[in-house]
């Protein structure tokens, strides 16, 4: 970053706080309204009353008989919320930010109680980290859209914000992958609406979860989970984490639009009802951004030209009798190339130059229907289709500027997804979830380098096929009193194409006592299918062709989780977790001094002959301190020590690549109130330090490399190299102001704030014949202007 670049953005910065310091001549208020409902069937509940705490006169409302409740008039600011009802547990909902420009509309979720308690009324605390999905199990957490908004560097990225919680390091902080617990980023599995959906990334690559930036506006998320092992029998196929993403409905009352402008792009979104007299309502946003513009204001982001876009929505269309629909969906496009010089005397002696084109192309549209039947039973069937398209192209173009392809890759996947899942509510102490998938995926996957010394076009994978895979699974939660519940499961996976197969059990047990001590134990067997390009490797061998790895089965792990969570108060809470893991019939490569395994892998397909032989283990332990907003100030302080290891076919125990051996992580945020006596001025301070042992890499054979004329490792040190230390500091300021029917906020995001230079690898320079670092990102201002109205 230049200094003429942030002395711009400061001058920018001051320039609206002075424009907008007046006051206005009322106080602005806004309307909270939204749907009480059970916590396990999803029945609305009739006659609770809502009450804004520490308002004068006393502000509240009252639910019916859908559930329906709205206070207006409040005044916008930090808000809180008391919630009674008859039978079930009263709860209590802190820290809701209120601004004028939008209405907040709020889903709350109550807990039968067991027995009625007559002379002691039973407080449910809504705490900020409590899951959304109330037959979660250990190792799980929500995250709110406030997190992804305010949390410093995460710009709306779930990705990207989950590096502050214990456990997860950033796989590279050039893209959103993350290693949690140790294990490969391709263990992730992203759900939506209750149904699993392709990687939700801009930038992807074959064989991983993440990307450069999330695809997915945070217009559109609600409350959602996040879990890091031993998740409950409905989660299948993964075997690190699961993101379980909600959608919010739009406002069915009244039109609203979010429009934000910034140096990663143009965000505008519309919400409202379809007409006055149904409860319908439709939210869609649109983003589109082109980073070029970075590198036109002197900030290092790459040599290529890169372009990316994205549209996504959810449709609520309800029905008197028949239920509720939806129609949710997303889309991005996403390009990146890098153009060769032109002028052929900049080319510093070289004789060919290469120009790289990239895309990635991902898409999903899901319709869904809920039926509640009787109070106790709810069903829910969705049916999603979804595709993804992407492609490398490599050109070399000599001194005449005449080129030629030299590689083509070309990964194009089309799925259709159908779940149903049931709910029944037993009694207030027991109920059950049970549910089916199905997923066939069909694909056409091409993979193609012209090599040189033959003058031929090799294919290890060319491939057009389709592949099911049937998932079923059934959960019971039972609570044995208001301190002790448990929750026990099967899931099952099959995938016939492979004659793979798997049953698995899963439970946990919690146990709070009276003074807010909470003990947890999980357990869970998890497996997860191998990237669909790794089936179809071809191998030519006495001029035939055979697919060595079309019977590969799942990887498997035994997921252990220990924890304990003391609630010190209202506001702040303490956690560890320690965990075993167990992972066993890994693929590796089929060669017995090979040091090669899926757990190492990161992105694209691994072509080489694989068996199920393969071996790993996961240990470490889990800190977190954390204080919910109060008096405008949070903090999160999470660490870990853990180790990561592995067993390949040479018998060899090793570190895997993400065995960084320690992480520590502090997010903190504090907000000022200004403005006179109307308060209606916000200034926010965020800040997030990241510090990491460094990832594991394989040293290069630099003679050996000279003589072949690319890199050539050594196999038998496969990642003993640990890199240096990872550490950053990443810096947020923003500046926002409630007038009376809008909320305009301005921010400035520093990523790599100190700009230190983090080691992110090595790599064999075939032009200087040596050995050379790369660094990561650098130091990245992200200035955004959004307003809401």
């Amino acid at each position: 970053m230049t200094t003429k670049t942030f002395v711009l953005s400061l001058i920018v910065f001051l320039s609206f706080s002075r424009i907008n310091g007046q006051n206005p001549h009322n106080t602005p208020t806004q309307t909270i309204r939204g749907t009480v409902t059970d916590n396990v069937s999803g029945a609305p509940l009739y006659g609770a009353t809502i009450m804004l705490e520490n308002t004068q006169p006393v502000k509240g409302a009252t639910s019916d008989f859908d559930g329906h409740f709205k206070i207006p008039d409040v005044p916008v600011g930090v808000v809180q919320l008391q919630v009674r009802l008859t039978g079930y547990k009263s709860q209590y909902i802190a820290q809701l930010k209120l601004n004028s420009g939008k209405e907040l509309v709020i889903q709350i979720s109550m807990e039968e109680e067991i027995y009625s308690m007559a002379a002691v009324e039973v407080v449910d605390v809504k705490e900020k980290n409590e899951a959304v999905n109330s037959m979660s199990g250990t190792s799980t957490r929500a995250f709110s859209v406030e997190e992804t908004q305010k949390f410093a560097a995460a710009v709306n990225d779930p990705g990207r914000m989950a590096t502050s919680f214990a456990g997860v390091i950033g796989a590279d902080d050039g893209n959103n992958n993350i290693s949690i617990r140790g294990n490969s980023p391709y263990g992730l599995l992203w759900r939506m609406e209750g149904i699993d959906i392709p990687n939700p990334n801009h930038f992807a690559a074959p064989a991983t979860s993440g990307g450069g930036i999330s695809i997915l506006s945070a217009q559109l998320l609600s409350n959602s989970d996040f879990m890091t092992g031993a998740f409950s029998a409905e989660y299948g196929n993964a075997l690190s984490g699961v993101f379980d993403l909600r959608l919010r409905k739009g406002n069915n009352e009244k039109r609203e639009y979010t429009f934000q402008a910034g140096f990663l792009g143009i965000d505008a979104a519309v919400e409202g009802p379809f007409s006055k007299n149904y409860q319908g309502s439709y939210l869609i946003n649109y983003r589109y951004s082109t980073l070029s513009l970075l590198s036109q204001l002197g900030v290092g982001v790459g040599d290529g030209i890169t372009n990316f876009q994205d549209l996504s929505f959810n449709l609520f269309l309800p029905t008197s009798k028949a239920g509720n629909f939806s129609i949710f969906g997303f889309g991005g496009k996403s390009d990146q190339v890098f153009r060769i010089e032109q002028d052929t005397s900049k080319w510093n002696g070289a004789l060919t130059l290469n120009e790289d084109n990239y895309f990635s192309n991902t898409g999903a549209v899901g319709l869904k229907h809920v039926l509640i039947i009787n109070g106790n039973h709810s069903l829910q069937n969705t049916v999603l289709l979804s595709g993804n398209s992407m492609g490398y192209r490599v050109a070399e173009f000599t001194r005449n500027l005449e080129s030629k392809e030299i590689n083509k890759d070309q990964y194009t996947q089309s799925k259709i997804t159908y779940n149903s899942v049931w709910n029944w509510k037993i009694n207030a102490r027991s109920s059950m979830r049970t549910g089916a998938y199905f997923n066939r995926a069909g694909f056409n996957l091409t993979n193609e380098y012209f090599e040189e010394e033959s003058q031929e076009w090799q294919r290890p994978l060319s491939v057009q096929s389709s592949m099911p895979t049937i998932q079923t699974f059934t959960q019971w939660r039972y609570k044995w009193s208001e301190s002790i519940q448990s929750l026990v499961g099967l899931h099952s996976i099959w995938a016939p194409s492979t004659k793979s197969s798997s049953i698995e059990p899963r439970m946990s047990v919690r146990y709070t006592s009276k003074k807010n001590h909470t003990w947890s134990l999980g357990y869970g067997l998890h497996s997860q299918t191998q990237p669909l390009g790794v089936y179809f490797a071809e191998v030519k061998e006495n001029g035939r062709t055979r697919r060595p790895n079309e019977h590969l089965g799942f990887n498997k792990a035994h997921h252990v989780v220990l924890g304990y969570d003391h609630r010190i108060n209202d506001k702040l809470h303490a956690k560890i977790e320690v965990y075993h893991q167990n992972l066993f019939n890994i693929a590796i490569e089929d060669r017995d001094q090979s040091s090669m395994s899926t757990l190492n892998m990161e992105y694209n397909y691994i072509l080489e002959p694989l068996r199920n032989t393969g071996k790993g283990r996961n240990n470490g332990i889990e800190l977190t301190v954390e204080q919910f907003t109060h008096k405008g100030m949070y903090f999160l302080l999470s660490g870990a020590l853990f180790q990561s290891q592995y067993l390949a076919a040479d018998q060899v125990w090793r570190s895997t690549r993400f065995d960084a051996g320690r992480s520590l992580a502090f997010t903190a945020g504090k907000e000022w109130k200004m403005g006179g006596e109307e308060k209606n001025r916000t200034f926010g301070l965020n800040i997030r330090t990241i510090y990491t042992g460094g990832l594991r890499r394989t040293p290069i054979d630099l003679s050996a490399s000279r003589e072949a004329g690319e890199a050539v490792y050594i196999e038998s040190k496969a990642y003993e190299i640990r890199m240096a230390d990872y550490f950053r500091t990443d810096l947020k300021l923003s500046y926002r102001v409630n007038k009376k029917k809008s909320t305009k906020t301005i921010s400035l995001d520093l990523q790599n704030a100190t700009n230190r230079k983090n080691i992110g690898g090595f790599y064999f320079d075939e032009k200087e014949n040596n050995i050379k670092t790369w660094n990561m990102v650098p130091l990245i201002p992200i200035l955004s202007y959004k307003v809401e109205f």
